[in-house]
């Protein structure tokens, strides 16, 4: 539209609504100038997903050097001996129990020192960590004796208090060994054990912990339930024990007491016989 043509359709007054475009005046082409910009924005990129909280637990593999030199056996290296089909059967009727009943955590210890506890509860997370699209979580929580880490052959990558307190997040404590089985490895002794384990942030934690790794089946490694009130400020935080008695030196009387100062509390899930003469070691 020409300048004089401009000045006519104004002095005509244009119709309501009606305005020419601003490029016109001169008699140029209207701009195409901010729908190529549009065009060539390119698209919005949405957020990268971020990995699960298991897949972000580094993976750390097994050290056999290591495991030979703690002369504590993973029989799952030896599928074919007695004592690793012991614990397959332990594993398969601790599942049917915890299925039946909705259950998850266990804790696994002993009247005494020395019945063999870790050697169990590794063995155990082991057999279990073997289910098909599983997740177990073993959990060294014995702080009188921490023995989970060179069972495994593993270096803990700190002390578990700080992660049951709240200071080292779970990313930076626990380790998985397997693709389906996360270990919290103890890395010192602490004479505190029972105040750590009463504490309310270790309810938390674990609480918290189990909610994101979408655990199956967790393991407490726990230290003897005559000798310390360790495992007794523990044991709300489980569904049920299993107690481990050592063939060749645990006495009825020691499984009587244990019972007793557990009946109320949590559920005793059974008896494993450990250095039995039989090769059937499972009591009920």
């Amino acid at each position: 539209m020409s300048e004089q043509g401009f000045k006519r359709f104004r002095r005509r007054g244009a119709p309501a609504g009606a305005m020419p475009f601003a490029a016109d005046v001169g008699g140029s082409q209207p701009s195409s100038a901010p729908l190529a910009a549009t065009a060539a924005a390119p698209p919005a990129q949405l957020p990268a997903t971020l990995p699960e909280p298991w897949d972000r637990i580094r993976q750390v593999p097994f050290d056999a050097a290591a495991q030979a030199q703690a002369r504590l056996p993973l029989v799952s290296r030896f599928r074919a001996d007695p004592a690793a089909k012991s614990f397959d059967l332990l594993r398969t009727r601790l599942l049917h129990t915890l299925k039946a009943r909705g259950w998850k955590r266990v804790a696994l210890t002993a009247p005494a020192a020395g019945c063999g506890t870790t050697f169990t509860a590794v063995n155990l997370a082991l057999s279990l960590a073997r289910v098909p699209d599983s997740r177990t979580v073993l959990m060294d929580m014995n702080f009188r004796r921490p023995g989970a880490a060179r069972a495994l052959g593993m270096t803990a990558p700190g002390e578990l208090a700080g992660f049951l307190s709240g200071r080292v997040q779970m990313e930076d404590q626990l380790l998985r060994p397997l693709p389906s089985l996360a270990v919290g490895l103890n890395g010192a002794v602490d004479q505190d054990a029972a105040e750590i384990l009463h504490g309310r942030s270790c309810a938390g934690v674990l609480d918290d912990m189990m909610l994101r790794l979408g655990a199956d089946t967790a393991l407490f490694d726990l230290p003897p339930v005559l000798e310390h009130d360790d495992t007794a400020a523990f044991l709300p935080q489980v569904d049920g024990v299993l107690l481990i008695a050592d063939g060749t030196r645990t006495t009825a009387a020691q499984l009587a007491a244990c019972e007793k100062m557990l009946a109320g509390h949590t559920q005793m899930l059974g008896v494993v016989l450990n250095r039995a003469r039989k090769a059937d070691s499972l009591l009920n």
